[in-house]
């Protein structure tokens, strides 16, 4: 099973960087075909039980793709201020899954329904589409796409790791008992040594140091907040993992799931913070 996992890491990888080397609308399309993947496993997770609904799901998904590609400035890139408008949307809703995921197993009774989980699952596939899809289209797009990479890695491997090492007190035993505060601690540290690191090299594009590290905790905090969102479905649907595409690492939506709360967030900070910047 390792071996199978490092693999489909290695592959997954490998994809990734060949992706980031092409140019838009190329990078775009990539990133809607992975979102539109999640979607239909998503579908599962919601409860469309018949495969016609779940095809109509992802034919909603898609539609959705191309409105917001069409009509919502995203070549703009950071300088989008609809794409402004519906990330803070986006940040929104990851705002109200904190709250559900807190008060689980009780909050179960606001969105436990079919409709409300099919719902959560266009927040989760377009909001972490749309900023990709913005950051894409900054002139130092592969380096910040691979720092926001990087950064929901570090947090997920450093949670791993200190968990394992130190992990004592359960962090959200309802949700994912396996989690703990010592390994969220220990993750968010991850991401902070790492958000440090790349400052050094100039990542950041102007950005302070401590608005640049304050923005890259909260991403982090919210890929937290996205792995356990997810967890929080999958219990409530009686299932391990969102798919099988990916062997020994589960679905697609289980991989971008810290993304896609940390990428809405890191990139609507990156909009309100370059508005600041001298041109």
């Amino acid at each position: 099973m390792l071996k199978q996992r490092i693999m489909s890491a290695v592959v997954m990888v490998l994809v990734f960087l060949g992706v980031l080397l092409l140019p838009n609308p190329f990078q775009v399309a990539f990133f809607a075909l992975v979102v539109l993947v999640a979607a239909w496993e998503w579908s599962n997770l919601a409860g469309l039980q018949r495969r016609l609904y779940r095809y109509l799901y992802l034919v909603l998904v898609g539609g959705a793709l191309s409105v917001f590609f069409s009509y919502f400035d995203v070549t703009s890139g950071l300088a989008s201020l609809s794409g402004q408008t519906l990330l803070a949307v986006v940040v929104g809703f990851w705002a109200v899954a904190l709250l559900w995921v807190m008060g689980y197993p009780s909050s179960r009774i606001l969105w436990g329904t079919t409709f409300m989980r099919s719902a959560m699952g266009l927040f989760v596939v377009l909001g972490s589409w749309l900023a990709l899809a913005l950051l894409s289209y900054e002139r130092n797009a592969m380096a910040l796409i691979l720092y926001l990479v990087a950064l929901v890695a570090a947090a997920d491997t450093g949670a791993y790791f200190a968990g394992k090492a130190l992990g004592k007190h359960k962090l959200a035993p309802a949700v994912s008992p396996g989690k703990t505060v010592e390994g969220f601690a220990g993750g968010m540290l991850a991401s902070v040594a790492v958000a440090f690191l790349c400052y050094q090299f100039g990542v950041s594009g102007g950005i302070a140091l401590l608005p640049w590290l304050l923005l890259s905790l909260s991403a982090a905090l919210s890929s937290a907040l996205g792995d356990l969102m997810e967890s929080m479905v999958k219990r409530h649907r009686g299932i391990k993992d969102s798919g099988n595409i990916l062997p020994g690492h589960g679905g697609i939506a289980d991989r971008i799931d810290g993304l896609s709360a940390g990428a809405p967030v890191f990139v609507l900070g990156l909009m309100l913070l370059t508005q600041q910047l001298p041109v």
